[in-house]
């Protein structure tokens, strides 16, 4: 069995497979101070819910944009899986040409999402990614990493707004009923919601009029489907695509 964790700022997602099928899925918030041990109390409770345990595990791969985290999940795999886990970096995903600048500089997650997104929809393709931060990522008609774009997240602008400014309140994020709204939380909701959704519009639109080529659209992250069915900028919304493009590195890793 393969245990493919992908860490990122907020969330973290563990996704169990069985002999190449998913068997499991679980998110929780990251920590940076949770050590193996409670990581593997946690997990055991877990699995022993869909009838599975620890010593299941032979394979670990991890994806970490929080570093502080991955000497705990080294230690979890070297203790409980008695396994060395595969760490993604920018230089040892087997059929991914990183081609931007500095290739140090590229995030896991977003090397993660273009093997996800070019193994399930083809290229290219950008990729919006919804979490802490923003990320357009574009992947070539190879599959190939070509940079990109980072903009705030909507829960990063929404906190932001929160704390500099002493009389806007903490909101939840939903659509609003009307564009101009006729109170505090009704004009923030508007800012926050369709603001965010003019961004990425607005982004999408300038990154295809700068590429040669048409693209497809494929968006991912915790907060993409408050979005679904709110925008036509995006072509298709695909919830797993970290953890499947985890699982494909897996594959090329030992088809090499």
């Amino acid at each position: 069995m393969l245990l493919a964790i992908d860490v990122g700022n907020t969330n973290s997602v563990i996704a169990l497979y069985d002999k190449g099928e998913p068997a499991a899925q679980w998110r929780a918030s990251t920590s940076t101070t949770r050590t193996a041990d409670e990581y593997a109390v946690w997990l055991s409770q877990l699995m022993e819910f869909v009838g599975y345990g620890l010593g299941d595990i032979k394979e670990c791969i991890i994806s970490t944009v929080v570093p502080q985290s991955l000497f705990h999940l080294r230690n979890l795999s070297r203790r409980y899986f008695n396994c060395e886990p595969f760490v993604i970096g920018h230089d040892n995903i087997p059929g991914v040409e990183v081609r931007i600048t500095k290739p140090s500089e590229a995030g896991a997650d977003r090397l993660v999402n273009a093997v996800g997104a070019f193994t399930a929809h083809g290229g290219p393709l950008v990729v919006v990614d919804s979490g802490t931060a923003t990320n357009f990522d574009i992947v070539g008609a190879d599959g190939g990493f070509e940079g990109g774009v980072i903009a705030p997240g909507i829960n990063l602008s929404m906190q932001a707004l929160h704390e500099a400014a002493a009389r806007l309140p903490r909101i939840a994020i939903e659509k609003p009923e009307k564009i101009i709204g006729t109170d505090t939380v009704g004009a923030m909701q508007t800012g926050v919601f369709w603001g965010y959704i003019s961004l990425i519009e607005g982004l999408l639109a300038r990154i295809k009029a700068e590429y040669p080529t048409p693209m497809k659209v494929v968006a991912t992250g915790g907060i993409a489907s408050l979005f679904e069915g709110q925008t036509d900028a995006i072509d298709i919304f695909d919830h797993d695509l970290t953890i499947r493009g985890l699982f494909e590195i897996s594959k090329r890793l030992k088809a090499k």
